[in-house]
């Protein structure tokens, strides 16, 4: 992987929104999570998920300048996040990010940066 280029500058803005357009067909249509985010628009959550993955792979601080701090954990407190529904999540971002016509080394590199994240947001 070339160590000088970060995730998201590798990914591109194009294949970022792919990734998200895939991943969130699936999770709407998820009967373990689905029910988590029906209560959002979709092309709300996409943006500031856009915004999120965006600053978090590396890139510029969308998320921030246009939603301000984070405060991941925070946010998704509101929300029943179980091991269930956290494995469900990696699984559908799996299969997403297997999807993109993109190097397996970096689709690697991708994935691995959400395991922790996603048992960090677990809250119950």
């Amino acid at each position: 992987m070339n160590s000088t280029k970060s995730l998201y500058e590798l990914l591109g803005d194009d294949r970022l929104n792919q990734l998200l357009r895939t991943f969130y067909d699936k999770v709407f249509s998820s009967p373990i999570i689905g029910g988590l985010f029906n209560h959002t628009q979709k092309e709300v959550i996409m943006d500031k998920q856009f915004c999120f993955l965006t600053q978090f792979l590396g890139g510029p601080p969308r998320y921030n300048e246009k939603y301000g701090i984070p405060k991941m954990k925070l946010r998704h407190m509101p929300h029943k996040i179980d091991e269930a529904s956290k494995n469900e999540w990696l699984k559908l971002m799996k299969e997403s990010i297997d999807g993109l016509e993109w190097d397996e080394d970096l689709k690697i590199a991708l994935y691995n940066c959400f395991p922790n994240v996603a048992e960090h947001m677990r809250n119950s």
